[in-house]
């Protein structure tokens, strides 16, 4: 039925662009990845992620500002005896005029929310809900950044429960000095039928930082310096008030030839972030990153990261290998 639904919804793009459309575009990702995350010596959860997504789209630019695409996004987890184990339809308009960009509908996260500390919220998103379902608003500049997002995680049913994510980010930089914020906030409500003693959950964070960019005084290829703070929010309604958990973030990043070092370190109380990453449940945490960005081909971006968490006496580690491939492009209508 999605396959059905979506080629229809194709062939009425493609005709309502024959009539009024000035440019039809395409485009073709492919993501391959193998993250292998050996957590046991700290008791957090260890797996591998290993697999591969496809994410074709067709579109239409109406003009200079408003754009249609609909496509797919479809995973396949090596080992697994299908093709795809899941299918995220992809079908949203976006609006981008000088400083500004809207989205609205299903649309890939990545180049969007990428930012976003893993503290706050968990870079695995990026394997297993490539897209907002939702609307994404942002502003920036040559020196202001802001994006607003909301992302509807599960419909109301029956049975299941309803929630979504909002969020909102933004930064300033000038000269040396730059300084961001990214905070996120989880709606946990029931079903609609009621089940006894469940209430409605919120739970979110909050990321504040300002330090130094250093890269063009030095002669490595970027250097960057930042201090900042966590504070995570959690309450269950009508059981108790807010938690709100608080720590200090120091972060340092290099990069020479393709080949950098990104040192993370976080001390103060402990965080129950639903979406964010599971070791800032410790009181103090250092993860190290050892990573080259080789050099393949035309639009193939690659990436190799060796990590290192050090946490409650004991190092955890974790190899993550990733591929991109953007192939894109775009063609005329004749009038």
């Amino acid at each position: 039925m999605r396959n059905k639904i979506l080629l229809v919804s194709v062939f009425l793009l493609f005709l309502a662009g024959k009539i009024k459309a000035q440019q039809i575009e395409g485009k073709i990702s492919l993501h391959t990845f193998a993250d292998n995350r050996e957590y046991a010596r700290s008791g957090r959860f260890s797996q591998t992620i290993f697999g591969m997504r496809i994410s074709p789209e067709l579109g239409l630019s109406l003009d200079s500002v408003h754009r249609l695409r609909v496509g797919f996004n479809a995973l396949h987890e090596f080992g697994s005896p299908k093709f795809t184990n899941k299918i995220d339809i992809v079908a949203y308009y976006e609006y981008r005029k000088q400083d500004w960009n809207f989205f609205m509908g299903a649309f890939p996260r990545y180049n969007l929310l990428s930012d976003y500390p893993r503290a706050v919220l968990t870079d695995t998103f990026n394997y297993y809900r490539p897209n907002v379902e939702g609307m994404l608003l942002k502003y920036e500049n040559e020196n202001w950044k802001q994006i607003f997002f909301i992302d509807w995680t599960s419909r109301q049913t029956a049975t299941d429960r309803e929630n979504f994510i909002f969020g909102l980010s933004g930064g300033f930089k000038k000269n040396l000095f730059f300084a961001s914020y990214h905070g996120m906030m989880l709606h946990n409500a029931g079903p609609a039928v009621e089940i006894p003693g469940d209430h409605v959950e919120d739970n979110g964070a909050l990321s504040v930082k300002a330090g130094l960019d250093l890269s063009k005084k030095t002669f490595l290829d970027s250097l960057t310096f930042n201090v900042g703070g966590l504070m995570s929010f959690e309450r269950v309604r009508s059981v108790g008030g807010w938690q709100t958990p608080k720590g200090v973030l120091l972060e340092m990043s290099m990069e020479y030839h393709r080949f950098g070092i990104t040192n993370s370190f976080y001390t103060g109380e402990r965080h129950n972030i639903k979406y964010g990453d599971q070791f800032y449940t410790a009181k103090t945490y250092n993860r190290t990153d050892l990573s080259w960005r080789p050099k393949i081909y035309g639009g193939i971006e690659g990436q190799f990261t060796l990590s290192f968490h050090f946490l409650e006496g004991v190092i955890d580690s974790q190899q993550a290998f990733g591929l991109r491939y953007n192939i894109s492009g775009a063609r005329n209508l004749k009038k």
